[in-house]
């Protein structure tokens, strides 16, 4: 008994599944064209998606390279020096601090200043250049308020950093997250749009075998599943050619020597492929079939009274 039942099951969902398949190859000019519509919008999708990841890369390498310079006293005391240090670590935002010499102070200017006329500096005492810290923050946001904390220690004469650049990669940042935001918003409603247009089509065209199969007493969800279906197939497919193409469109950028280039002179890096692969492959997943069965129920309810 339960194996008949378990082989009547299996025939059903067989049954439904092929169904389905046969919905998008009864009606190919519409699939095509909305799986293509659908390919473009996953695309974009990925596009944003990868730039939001990257972008919030960038932050996080600013954060870690972004640096508070503390200068201390010139007459300050080893000791003095030594309780400086242990004041700063006493503040919550503190990622890292690395104590700079006065020597190590002038071997840093002649780097990255004068770099091949480091000849210039000879002569000076490294006595012109203070003693500092030099901090990192756990969020760059809060650069206003460490700097005022740090103020307040004694014998720290002098703080400085470039206020507007984390400023500005703030206000980037939040402006690129909105705009993708609100993109990825706007195309998961046009795919579902898509989606219900074509399941809206081909239950039109199937209407007269669905007042049938409603008279002799099918189910509602024997009637919706072929539908729904469909709409999981046109969104998956679409979502796997799309991560493909999303895959070498990244890969390509990621191998453009004079991108990578640009990005090594300002100390960033692209996020390897393979570090976001796994996270897209989900949401492309979860995407298309979510996208497949928003859009076909909502199909099914506007013109199916089932």
């Amino acid at each position: 008994m339960i194996k008949k039942v378990v082989i009547m099951k299996y025939n059903v969902f067989t049954y439904l599944v092929g169904e389905g398949f046969s919905n998008v190859f009864k009606n190919k000019k519409q699939a095509f064209t909305s799986f293509g519509t659908m390919c473009l919008i996953m695309i974009f999708f990925g596009i944003c998606f990868i730039i939001v990841g990257n972008f919030n890369s960038f932050i996080k390498q600013v954060e870690a390279q972004q640096g508070i310079q503390a200068f201390i006293k010139k007459d300050a005391t080893e000791e003095e020096i030594e309780q400086v240090k242990n004041d700063i670590n006493e503040i919550e935002e503190i990622n890292t601090i690395e104590f700079v010499s006065q020597e190590q102070a002038l071997q840093s200017v002649k780097e990255r200043v004068f770099k091949e006329r480091a000849d210039l500096l000879e002569g000076y005492n490294v006595s012109i250049f203070k003693t500092s810290y030099k901090i990192t923050l756990t969020d760059i946001t809060k650069t206003a308020e460490v700097k005022e904390k740090l103020l307040n220690i004694e014998n720290i004469v002098k703080v400085t950093n470039t206020d507007e650049v984390i400023e500005v990669l703030i206000k980037v940042a939040r402006g690129i997250k909105i705009g993708s935001y609100v993109i990825i918003i706007a195309l998961i409603a046009i795919s579902i749009f898509i989606i219900s247009n074509t399941i809206k089509l081909t239950v039109y065209a199937r209407r007269k075998e669905i007042s049938i199969m409603k008279y002799v007493g099918a189910t509602n969800s024997f009637i919706r599943w072929p539908f729904i279906v469909e709409g999981i197939i046109l969104g998956l497919s679409s979502g796997i050619i799309s991560l493909a193409i999303v895959s070498g469109l990244y890969m390509l950028l990621a191998n453009n020597v004079p991108f990578v280039n640009f990005l090594a002179n300002l100390n960033l890096k692209l996020l390897a492929f393979n570090e976001m692969f796994n996270f897209i492959v989900i949401i492309y997943l979860v995407l298309g079939m979510g996208i497949g069965v928003i859009g076909s129920t909502k199909s099914m309810k506007k013109y199916l009274k089932v």
